[in-house]
């Protein structure tokens, strides 16, 4: 590690090191070094190389006297009050306070920092975990100057693999072609699908119950029943609950339409398409441990062959693709 000497010195710690080793007078070094023979002299009494802290010993305030200082440590440790209403309540007594002498006061005591009480800020709770095949499905609209689409997005609540198709309308046959194509493409079992109550995915809430939706049932229900696929939605006005595909279409809009302009649709879907190719095999997450998508699922393959219905090691993209 390479030293950094303060700004006026003379000296280096290869020549501070070389004045301590020899024998020579001081005049002689003084010559050979081009500096003081005071300077020779203090650096051949020392016994380091470094230099020494500068400053006072003692940190002190130059604006608050020590009765002003006793004042504001007794107030803070009292009222526990933040650093902007200790500032409003002493600023009558101590009438030179200021908020960055305030400040400074209350660390030279290392009591800047107020001690965390339990039950005032609400504890943060962590996601369920759940075995890959939990998959968010949401609508966004898009444009492009060729007109409006509709982009139907599904990521996987574990593995944040995303899937995405570009349609001219967005009705319950579209979305159940989408959730069709979704399980043919993945090389694992869905066995939950989280959407909102969109007419694409379900019946209306005050119709869902009735006897002809359940003798009947949704277009988009029966793809799921087929298949074993759990089908849960969001609470009504509720758009959190989804909140991680709500997210995917920031994440996708801000890297599409929201940053280019595209002439056609084909020209959106093919860079789309390159968008998801790329967050899907090459962008590594934190929130898997920095593994791609595709990597934290070769991982799950290698743990839990059972939930796979194909090696997804065929499904890497290359020469052959």
């Amino acid at each position: 590690m390479v030293q950094v000497p303060h700004g006026c010195a003379t000296t280096t710690e290869a020549v501070r090191r070389a004045i301590q080793n020899s024998q020579e007078s001081l005049r002689a070094l003084s010559r050979r070094h081009g500096i003081n023979q005071k300077t020779v002299a203090k650096w051949r009494r020392r016994t380091s190389t470094a230099d020494h802290p500068t400053g006072p010993r003692q940190p002190k305030s130059t604006v608050l006297s020590p009765q002003d200082e006793a004042i504001i440590v007794a107030f803070r440790k009292h009222t526990l009050l933040p650093l902007d209403d200790c500032l409003y309540a002493l600023q009558p007594t101590i009438t030179h306070l200021t908020r960055s002498s305030l400040h400074r006061c209350l660390q030279r005591h290392g009591i800047s920092r107020l001690p965390q009480i339990e039950g005032d800020k609400p504890a943060r709770k962590t996601f369920k975990r759940y075995p890959i095949g939990y998959f968010h499905i949401d609508i966004a609209e898009v444009r492009t100057a060729q007109g409006k689409l509709y982009l139907f997005v599904a990521i996987d609540r574990t593995s944040k693999f995303a899937f995405v198709r570009l349609e001219k309308s967005a009705t319950v046959q579209t979305a159940t072609a989408f959730l069709q194509e979704l399980i043919d493409v993945l090389p694992y079992r869905i066995h939950t699908v989280l959407t909102d109550n969109g007419i694409q995915f379900c019946d209306l809430p005050s119709r869902r119950n009735g006897p002809t939706a359940r003798l009947r049932m949704h277009m988009f229900d029966r793809i799921c029943a087929s298949n074993s696929i759990e089908h849960r939605t969001t609470k009504p006005n509720h758009p959190w609950t989804n909140g991680q595909v709500e997210r995917m279409n920031r994440t996708i809009k801000e890297a599409t339409v929201k940053r280019y302009h595209y002439d056609g649709h084909e020209q959106l879907r093919q860079h789309l398409q390159d968008f998801i190719d790329a967050y899907n095999f090459a962008r590594r997450l934190k929130t898997l441990s920095g593994l791609t998508p595709y990597e934290y699922i070769c991982k799950c393959w290698t743990s839990e062959p059972d939930q796979f219905t194909i090696d997804p090691i065929h499904q890497m993209p290359g020469l052959n693709t």
